[in-house]
């Protein structure tokens, strides 16, 4: 990996921002008054395999576990195995109301209407899906927009995308030949959620949230998300004015002074001393999101850190636990990456980035895998909120840990916030 691990990001040193009251009153405002457009970004194509895998062992805690979950889930448990694993997260009956259920799906027309719409009341939906189950996300959507839209007073405007095939990638045998299959074919592998840069891409709306299918809670715990969600997109109409002045400023060859500082205290970019302004330019100049970061308390995967580049200059990051090989590091970080991003992806004469110029291609993380009685191994792409943002100007912030609420096993349905 070309980036260098400094260390872990803390609230204790700013890499963290831990927004004083007046601060989040500050984004509310700046959110709320706002007048350019919006959408959410959801990554949508995941399966539900691993959520039901502790249904299918056999055991007394299985039985148990299976028992709650028909008294306090809607899910249909007579489905087979198969199909209830084979079932997309956003498709799947996750919540109970008096009358009705709501699919992941459903709850985030609710999330978009409820943060997410623009002056004209519109809410623009980007999910991607996987081929296979793109008529039964339309179908549902088809069945459910209009009574969403009455309900909120809204006009929805949802897109679906896939994962474009040419970006799968080559598998290789332990010998690094290509994985040949049985009929003769070299066997292709999706590369991962980095493969969704692309789709990214094409949303054209001045910022972005991105937020994962199955982090949906029901409505009546959804106030904490709401709040953060504007507090997030405040933050980054916020900083995103700043580098707009700052861009002014270095091209109207006005003394830069201040604009190194802003640098290290919004982005953690610390620069060399002897900095050229087209230095400067081109760090200012780059995608921009604002992070939220929840406290630590034991979940797997990844977080903030804080990385020198091969320039010498330090950038916040985030990076998946497997891209850690001290192991001690990973034990200093205090946060979890919840993915809870607001993003803008457009430059200063609102044309939007080519996002590809921005990704680390060294991120890539390796992949072994068994298929049939052989294995395999290959390289996916740099990680969507990893290595493909890896250039990006980057502010993590703390949220609290009730805007996180994913279902990442079925038992988590039980959890309050999906009750």
């Amino acid at each position: 990996m070309s980036l260098i691990i400094e260390k872990a990001a803390s609230v204790s040193d700013g890499t963290i921002k831990k927004l004083s009251e007046a601060q989040q009153r500050e984004a509310i405002e700046a959110a709320e008054t706002f007048t350019g457009s919006l959408c959410k970004f959801t990554p949508a194509s995941g399966a539900a395999t691993r959520m039901f895998k502790p249904l299918f062992e056999e055991s007394a805690q299985a039985e148990e576990l299976l028992i709650e979950l028909k008294k306090l889930t809607p899910i249909d448990f007579s489905l087979e195995k198969e199909k209830l694993a084979s079932t997309p997260k956003g498709l799947l009956p996750f919540h109970r109301y008096a009358d009705f259920v709501r699919t992941p799906f459903e709850e985030h027309l609710v999330e978009g209407a409820k943060y997410a719409k623009n002056n004209a009341g519109e809410v623009n939906l980007y999910f991607t899906v996987s081929e296979e189950h793109l008529s039964e996300f339309r179908k549902l959507a088809d069945a459910n927009i209009a009574k969403y839209e009455n309900l909120f007073n809204c006009k929805y405007r949802v897109h679906f995308s896939v994962q474009d095939p040419s970006t799968d990638v080559t598998a290789y045998d332990m010998d690094g030949k290509p994985f040949i299959k049985e009929d003769g074919s070299i066997l292709k592998r999706p590369a991962g959620h980095g493969a969704l840069l692309s789709n990214l891409q094409q949303c054209k709306e001045d910022f972005i949230f991105i937020k994962n299918i199955d982090n949906v809670v029901k409505e009546t715990h959804l106030a904490d998300t709401v709040t953060w969600k504007k507090i997030l997109l405040g933050r980054a109409v916020i900083l995103r004015n700043k580098i707009e002045y700052a861009l002014e400023v270095l091209r109207s060859n006005q003394p830069m002074e201040g604009v190194p500082d802003m640098l290290r205290s919004e982005f953690g970019i610390a620069l060399g001393p002897s900095v050229s302004r087209e230095d400067v330019y081109a760090k200012l100049n780059r995608p921009l999101r604002v992070c939220g970061m929840v406290v630590n308390e034991g979940e797997p995967g990844g977080g903030p850190f804080v990385c020198k580049e091969p320039d010498s200059t330090t950038s916040n990051q985030i990076l998946e636990s497997v891209q850690i090989e001290d192991k001690l590091l990973m034990k200093t970080a205090t946060h979890f990456n919840p993915v809870d991003i607001v993003c803008c992806i457009k430059n200063s004469a609102g044309e939007v980035f080519h996002l590809q110029d921005f990704v680390d291609s060294d991120t890539g993380l390796s992949v072994e895998k068994t298929f049939g009685l052989r294995k395999a191994k290959y390289t996916e792409l740099p990680g969507l909120w990893n290595g493909s943002m890896s250039r990006w100007n980057t502010q993590f912030v703390e949220v609290p840990l009730s805007t996180f609420n994913p279902v990442k096993t079925v038992a988590d349905l039980l959890k309050p916030a999906h009750q």
